[in-house]
């Protein structure tokens, strides 16, 4: 044999670099699902499932397509753990090399190298053409920067790819329209929204949840309502349908919030994209074209390009920059316990029940639910980041780890200490209120920090401040947020304390 060629449950794409060359006489595909990777965190039944029936789907197209292929199901025998048993692989077909494209997470790439090395087989790691922008040349661009801005990494790749660009200047005169994307429904509500496509389970899929509630019968969530999307036919449906029904809305109100409402206006196609069912030229390029054509407005249009031509490449820069940093860091010594209602929604506060009982039934929630609710408030009660880390990683259908950890330690919890932003995102109940309509049937009262029926947020968020003042007081950016502390007297600071740490009894987090 010459090559065997690893493909990953997050490489499903039939253009990848490991497919180049590939010769049928010589050389075999092997992929394989185990135990191990939906335990390594616990992981959301979905969230396996769709790893799971998507990379089904990919290997019966691979063999309609003639490729030669390995393929070990949930349930075959064999060991629990992907790199050991790809050992047994590499040892029983003595390959001259192991071809894979880059992974997707950093302790899968070095377990799967060192495998090699183990066995005497070369190791060749092909890049992955499905981004934009390579890892080497992000790390060219971040070289001698000493903080990492996203704004100034988009506008950069706007200009060499040439989005949304009117000759040498942005279109319509603004890099940024983040302003624009911030609205929130008022009492009002939302109205009617168009309901994404819905994509029915099909024989394949129904039998993987079936082996995924067999075998991971103990994991967090549910699989009743899973109808996403696991093959490039139905990620090209899901693209379509977004485009034509909610992104001309999306960007007034991708920051909006709303009871028993989890779509809203949003893609839903993060999960596509980090299959790579769905490739990031094509989905900017279809939403590029609605606007030119007049179909979407330009903050629509930039707010969503935004996210994926912005953070998403932005964050696998950052993460491939020095990962072991990254998911080592700490910067505001936060050592409480994860509380245990972020794995099954019982807490009386209406925010939190409302995101997190949405995503155990889903495996979803939209960027604010996820940066503003639970992210914010792990961070405002102390939680480790390495706890938060791991159970976003495990609870949303599209967490791979290149996304998900500089999402969740630098952006939300602030791990990297403003390596990846400058400032914390740190906010009180009133911000949960001004942007949804948790509050009005909640118990808590977003504007009260002291008493029974403060918010916790509320009082978690000016007990951070306490505690961090030393940090931020003087931070150019953050100084105006911290000098509201000037407004509250030392007594009733105290107050907010001892709230504080009632609430930390609470939940177990001191």
């Amino acid at each position: 044999m010459r090559h065997l060629v690893v493909v990953l449950g997050d490489q499903l794409d039939r253009h990848s670099h490991v497919f180049d060359d590939f010769d049928p006489q010589t050389d075999l595909v092997w992929m394989a699902e185990r135990r191990g990777e939906g335990e390594h965190v616990w992981s959301h039944k979905a969230r396996i499932a769709l790893f799971l029936s998507a990379m089904r789907h990919f290997a019966r197209q691979l063999r309609d397509d003639g490729f030669p292929l390995e393929y070990t199901h949930l349930r075959e025998p064999g060991p629990d753990s992907l790199p050991e048993l790809l050992e047994t692989a590499l040892r029983h077909h003595r390959p001259s090399r192991l071809v894979v494209v880059r992974p997707g997470e950093h302790r899968l790439r070095v377990a799967i190298r060192d495998v090699a090395a183990a066995c005497g087989v070369e190791y060749v790691e092909r890049p992955d053409r499905h981004f934009l922008v390579s890892a080497d040349d992000f790390a060219d661009w971040a070289k001698g920067k000493t903080q990492l801005r996203m704004e100034h990494f988009y506008r950069w790749m706007r200009v060499r790819h040439g989005v949304l660009m009117d000759g040498d200047k942005p279109a319509g005169g603004q890099w940024n329209y983040d302003a624009d994307n911030r609205g929130h429904f008022g009492r009002e509500g939302p109205g009617w929204v168009p309901a994404p496509k819905r994509f029915e389970p099909d024989d394949l899929t129904k039998a993987t949840i079936a082996d995924v509630e067999a075998v991971f019968s103990d994991h967090p969530g549910r699989l009743d309502a899973f109808d996403w999307p696991v093959t490039r036919d139905q990620a090209r449906q899901a693209l379509r349908d977004f485009l034509d029904h909610r992104l001309p809305a999306f960007g007034q109100w991708q920051d909006a919030m709303w009871t028993d409402q989890p779509w809203l206006y949003h893609a839903r196609l993060s999960t596509s994209l980090n299959l790579k069912l769905l490739s990031p030229k094509e989905v900017i390029a279809a939403a590029s074209k609605r606007f030119d054509e007049g179909k979407v407005p330009l903050a629509s249009a930039e707010g969503f390009i935004r996210q994926v031509l912005g953070w998403r490449e932005f964050v696998r820069g950052v993460y491939w920059l020095n990962p072991d940093r990254l998911l080592a860091g700490n910067a505001l010594k936060a050592h409480g316990a994860l509380p245990d209602f972020y794995w099954n929604a019982d807490t009386d506060m209406r925010c939190m029940a409302q995101v997190i009982g949405q995503t155990l039934a889903h495996g979803y929630a939209h960027h604010i639910q996820r940066l503003m609710v639970t992210g914010n408030f792990a961070m405002l009660l102390g939680v480790e980041p390495a706890q938060v880390h791991a159970w976003y990683l495990a609870i949303y259908v599209d967490a791979v780890e290149w996304v998900e950890a500089p999402n969740t330690l630098g952006m939300s919890q602030f791990s990297d200490g403003g390596r990846m932003v400058s400032k914390p995102y740190a906010a009180s109940g009133r911000y949960i209120q001004r942007m949804s309509d948790y509050c009005e049937s909640c118990r808590y009262r977003p504007g009260e920090a002291t008493g029974d029926d403060a918010c916790p947020f509320t009082t978690l968020y000016w007990d951070f401040l306490r505690r961090h003042k030393a940090r931020f007081a003087h931070h150019p950016r953050a100084a105006l947020q911290w000098r509201s502390l000037e407004r509250l007297s030392s007594e009733r600071l105290l107050e907010i304390q001892e709230r504080a740490a009632v609430l930390r009894r609470r939940w177990h987090t001191e």
